[in-house]
């Protein structure tokens, strides 16, 4: 069986810089819970049968993994938006927003699900 392979996306790697300046705690948290997801979908379990709190499915194959569980006090909503391309093995990083961008980060996830699958 292949392995995974992680691919962040240009959008991603933006969000990713902002949340490590401006929100550090829910980026680690949120990375965090990723890396649980990343861990049960190597080990053969298929992407959309991973069921846990912090995830929610988003439609065409989109999930979000949010920031619960993670860090100490209150974090503000926080989601990581990724894609899991499960014939190639690629579990794509799309983006991460808040509360405030989530309508459009939804958008956008299923805009890039949209154009990589060549619909």
């Amino acid at each position: 069986m292949t392995e995974w392979r992680i691919e962040p996306t240009d959008a991603y790697a933006r969000a990713h810089k902002y949340y490590e300046k401006k929100q550090p705690a829910e980026l680690i948290a949120v990375l965090d819970n990723f890396d649980r997801y990343f861990k049960v979908i190597s080990h053969g379990v298929h992407p959309q049968f991973v069921v846990a709190g912090y995830i929610h499915d988003e439609g065409k194959g989109v999930r979000a993994l949010d920031q619960k569980g993670g860090g100490k006090g209150k974090l503000r909503q926080t989601r990581l938006y990724v894609y899991p391309d499960v014939d190639q093995r690629v579990l794509y990083l799309i983006t991460i927003g808040d509360k405030n961008s989530q309508k459009d980060n939804i958008k956008l996830s299923a805009d890039f699900v949209i154009k990589l699958k060549g619909a």
